[in-house]
């Protein structure tokens, strides 16, 4: 028997998705067919990613919204459901990160992160319940290891990222009966990212990060879109409020040890 995984005319909406992971699950499901709508904070990434996914031949569009105010992802939300019609899979992906000791971190800075990534979620995930389709709709909050992981120099995304599984695993149970289902992905480090950037700045960083991966490799956007579309389709249908790790092996070992390593260049820095 084959399977496979058909997205045609399906309603895909990545917040986040004019960058890095995000888009490249954009453009995975724009590539298959799906009718793909991205939402981030700049109006001119909007326009350049939507331009992209009509390049791939697939209808698409788009709107600028910070995730911290809730009305303008209602707002916007609303727009793509008038246009698109029910929304099938949701990712929701915003998030922001620098590395800095508590310490050294303001009380604001601290909060700018929860703000992002938990509130925001928060805010994604309420604004778009009216429009998920019931039954059948796929929710995926894109997480870190660090919702799992401690790490020096990441309080606060561990801290924000903790509370994002926590809302996957308590809505699983409170949309369960109307038929929708809600999973975390956590990416592996990722190539070409922003986030990959920030904790390792330099080429040889980069490679002692790819020789800490148990599968021997970087990951690229499209392994995390694969993994989206997997948890978007019927092949995912029994599968609910599960933290998916997507990083070949990387967070078995404590992700290569990355903790130490932002620790120490931290404390270099006089953070």
């Amino acid at each position: 028997m084959a399977l496979t995984i058909d997205v045609t005319g399906k309603t895909v909406v990545v917040i986040g998705g004019t960058s890095g992971i995000n888009r490249g699950i954009a453009e995975l499901y724009a590539e298959h067919g799906a009718k793909v709508a991205v939402a981030s904070r700049s109006q001119d990434k909007v326009d350049d990613t939507v331009a992209a996914l009509k390049a791939h031949g697939a209808e698409s569009m788009g709107f600028a919204a910070d995730v911290r105010e809730y009305d303008a992802i209602v707002a916007g939300l609303a727009q793509v459901a008038e246009t698109f019609g029910e929304i099938d899979v949701l990712v929701s992906g915003a998030a922001g990160n620098f590395p800095a000791t508590v310490n050294a971190m303001s009380p604001n800075a601290f909060k700018s992160v929860v703000d992002i990534d938990l509130l925001g979620t928060m805010h994604v995930m309420k604004a778009a319940f009216p429009h998920l389709r019931k039954p059948g709709a796929s929710v995926i909050n894109i997480s870190a290891p660090q919702a799992f992981l401690p790490m020096q120099g990441q309080a606060h995304v561990c801290a924000a990222k903790a509370g994002v599984d926590m809302i996957t695993r308590t809505l699983a149970m409170e949309w369960g009966p109307d038929g929708i289902r809600v999973n975390s992905v956590v990416p592996g480090p990722i190539e070409g990212t922003e986030g990959m950037a920030r904790l390792a700045p330099t080429l040889e960083m980069l490679s002692k990060v790819a020789g800490t991966v148990p599968i021997g490799r970087l990951g690229q956007p499209g392994d995390i879109g694969m993994a989206c579309m997997f948890l978007g389709s019927d092949l995912g249908a029994y599968v609910s409020g599960q933290i998916l790790a997507v990083d070949g092996g990387w967070s078995q070992a404590g992700c290569g040890d990355m903790s130490s390593f932002l620790g120490k260049m931290l404390r270099q820095m006089g953070g």
